[in-house]
């Protein structure tokens, strides 16, 4: 039935699902859900599953008013209300199993990492829907965004999806019982570190101890470290690191041991050892942000019930004018370039031409793991792009003038060359002032609350 409701004016428009999305309000739904309750108890009265559902909704818009704006929950607690209330005591107790069945179900899926070919396709879907729903699934409505001042909104709603799977993950280790590691893991510049404090901060709020392992601090020496063919230093690597060694003091951390750890000198490129003393508690979660940190040999001392891994990847899913999607390591590539130029003094087009090796070990070490996530979280904001472009854009042409006749630079090349067609036609932003001081854009943009 999709008539209005004899006992109301009006009728409700939106419904708000478990994901944020607000979709169409759909009667229809309500009458089929008491419906399967009816005939589980033997009980197939259509008629009744619709009168039902039109009791609920006149008490939805007595509470909400036409133009409230329900959660799905709330929807279902109205149902379980009236059915009990009209003596439908047994096809109440049917509802609330029906109901609990499918927020299991729901549950089970959420919580298995389904990737084929090292890609997470249910997750991506989800991130396209949202766009799609959000107007900013593409360069055209990013533009008409940003044309027609709604651009602050987009900004909310992106902080607020970012912040509710964060918040997820938290509570996704508090639901684990015996994991005593918690891992924070992706590929350059996804967001780990900012993401790494917000979790951080859920965890704490419930009540957890933390200790963190700083992984920096077991870089080998200079003259032990590998090199890239240009002689620079290559830092994306695991085997840049004593993988051996944080593997034992995890290890021995857990078994509530001291270990002392290194302290390594990145002026000096240097590598102290044994500086530093930590013991982690019997209640103490231990916690590692890195790179690598899906990386099996750097905690193959850990047993995977006694370990929680986070993923984080921009799975952004916007489409330029010629009907291609931005690629992931596209937009971590401008992300880094805007970083290194404020806190590394290294220029972007350094960046440019040395991110085929960042791509390399990713490829290696760090995207064949994405299976062995507990959690994925995407730090992708449709809204940074408009924020990137003016930031990187006129290094782009430079990049291409310089690698065109460069057989070694020709991936390179082809990448400025894409990323630069791809934001020719978008809209740039430079006012950042609705990015929230807590939002992971500004750990690359500047201007970030915490302490980097």
């Amino acid at each position: 039935m999709n008539g209005d409701s004899s006992g109301a004016v009006g009728r409700l428009r939106r419904v708000i699902k478990r994901d944020g999305n607000v979709v169409p309000y759909d009667r229809e739904r309500i009458a089929t859900a008491v419906l399967k309750a009816l005939v589980s108890v033997g009980r197939g009265d259509r008629g009744l599953a619709d009168a039902i559902a039109g009791r609920v909704e006149d008490l939805l818009i007595a509470g909400y008013g036409p133009d409230g704006v329900p959660t799905v929950e709330d929807i279902q607690d109205v149902v379980e209300r009236v059915l009990m209330q009209d003596g439908h005591v047994d096809v109440a107790r049917a509802y609330i199993i029906y109901r609990h069945e499918r927020a299991r179900l729901r549950d089970a899926r959420a919580r298995r990492i389904e990737a084929t070919d090292n890609i997470p396709y249910r997750i991506i879907y989800e991130v396209l829907r949202w766009n799609l729903d959000h107007e900013c699934a593409s360069v055209d409505q990013l533009n008409r965004r940003l044309a027609e001042g709604r651009w602050a909104d987009l900004v909310r709603d992106a902080e607020a999806r970012y912040e509710a799977e964060v918040r997820t993950a938290a509570e996704r280790v508090q639901e684990r019982s015996g994991v005593r590691l918690v891992i924070v893991a992706g590929p350059s510049s996804s967001g780990k570190t900012t993401t790494t404090i917000k979790l951080s901060h859920h965890l704490r709020a419930a009540g957890l101890r933390l200790v963190a392992l700083n992984l920096d601090n077991y870089f080998f020496d200079l003259e032990q470290h590998p090199r890239d063919e240009y002689g620079d230093y290559d830092y994306e690597t695991p085997t840049a690191l004593d993988v051996e060694l944080i593997n034992r003091h995890v290890g021995e951390l857990l078994d509530g041991r001291e270990v002392r750890t290194p302290r390594y000198d990145f002026k000096t490129g240097r590598r102290t050892p044994e500086a530093d003393s930590l013991r982690l508690g019997p209640d103490e979660l231990l916690l590692l942000d890195s790179l690598h940190g899906l990386y099996g040999p750097m905690t193959a001392s850990v047993s995977a019930d006694r370990k929680f891994r986070v993923y984080i990847e921009t799975l952004e899913q916007v489409r330029g004018m010629d009907g291609e999607f931005l690629r992931w390591a596209d937009l971590r590539m401008m992300r880094r370039m805007v970083r290194d130029a404020r806190h590394r003094n290294h220029p972007p087009l350094h960046t440019i031409t040395h991110w085929h090796y960042v791509r390399s070990s990713e490829l290696k070490h760090i995207i064949p793991f994405i299976g062995t996530a507990d959690y994925i979280i995407n730090s992708a904001m449709p809204y940074e792009l408009p924020l990137l472009k003016p930031r990187v854009e006129r290094f782009l042409p430079e990049a291409m003038n310089l690698c065109r006749d460069d057989p070694r630079r020709q991936d390179a090349y082809m990448r400025a060359r894409r990323l630069h067609e791809w934001l020719k036609p978008l809209m740039a932003l430079e006012d950042d002032s609705e990015v929230p001081r807590t939002s992971v854009v500004r750990e690359f943009i500047g201007g970030s609350r915490y302490d980097y």
